[in-house]
């Protein structure tokens, strides 16, 4: 197995197999870019003490299993707030953008008493992937430990996530990239439909932070909704409590037959 989702090369970043998604064998996963375009905005205009309270990314077409580039800019600076802004590249052009709100974080901090934490990931267990027939992607660079709910399971599902190796190869991920090389797979482990029969793919991600992961472990507890357009719900968890949201908007279309 490859040793990292990516190798540096100069301006460029390139892509292990470890990328690659279920949908399409030549096409990446859209969680390890995302975490790329957190990466290159965690080291825009670096600021002290700010942290990333919102980033959304909007996925263009197909990331492919080829060198990328990655920009980031600050749009409206600030001292206690500022937007950013971050595009990442193909050979055929941008594929995936991504704004974010960076925030000086304040000293409440309030909790329902209702927020209670799912049973850690030494209570889940390993459920079967998607039949993706490639033995090389992203499922096998992360660790699912499900406490609830199954990749080949309809419904809701809670799963524990954890990278199995670095982003980019030599580099310590750091909490917000763990967070979003996961947060992009609320959709698979809560389908509501046959992978067999149909595609879910969503066309965005939208993640709320209000703090960021402590520990390696990032839970996932993801309901997804089917009314024409489908909406993915995930309650992001570290293993001190809750951490924030991710959504996901999907395109849903029955798969054509077999030969078409």
């Amino acid at each position: 197995m490859p040793e990292a989702f990516y190798t540096q090369d100069r301006d460029r970043l390139v892509p292990s197999e470890l990328t690659r998604g279920p949908w399409d064998p030549d096409a990446q996963h859209a969680g390890p870019p995302a975490a790329l375009l957190g990466r290159a905005i965690e080291r825009c205009e670096p600021p002290d003490g700010l942290q990333v309270g919102r980033i959304t990314f909007e996925i263009l077409g197909p990331v492919p299993i080829a060198p990328v580039e990655v920009r980031a800019r600050v749009v409206r600076p600030g001292r206690s707030v500022e937007l950013l802004e971050a595009s990442l590249s193909g050979p055929e052009g941008e594929v995936m953008r991504a704004t974010a709100w960076r925030l000086r974080p304040g000293d409440l901090h309030l909790r329902p008493e209702t927020d209670q934490t799912p049973p850690g990931p030494e209570h889940g267990a390993t459920r079967e992937f998607f039949p993706t027939r490639q033995k090389v992607g992203y499922n096998v660079a992360m660790d699912w430990l499900f406490v609830r709910g199954a990749f080949l399971e309809p419904g809701p599902a809670t799963v524990w996530m954890r990278m199995r190796v670095p982003l980019v190869e030599g580099e310590e991920p750091s909490p917000l990239q763990r967070v979003l090389v996961a947060a992009d797979s609320g959709n698979g482990v809560s389908a509501e439909l046959d992978y067999h029969r149909y595609l879910f793919i969503n066309t965005d991600l939208s993640v709320h932070l209000t703090r960021m992961p402590a520990g390696e472990w990032v839970c996932l507890d993801a309901r997804t909704l089917l009314d024409g357009v489908g909406l993915t719900d995930t309650a992001l968890w570290d293993q001190r409590g809750r951490i924030g949201r991710a959504a996901q908007t999907l395109l849903v279309r029955q798969r054509p037959p077999s030969g078409a």
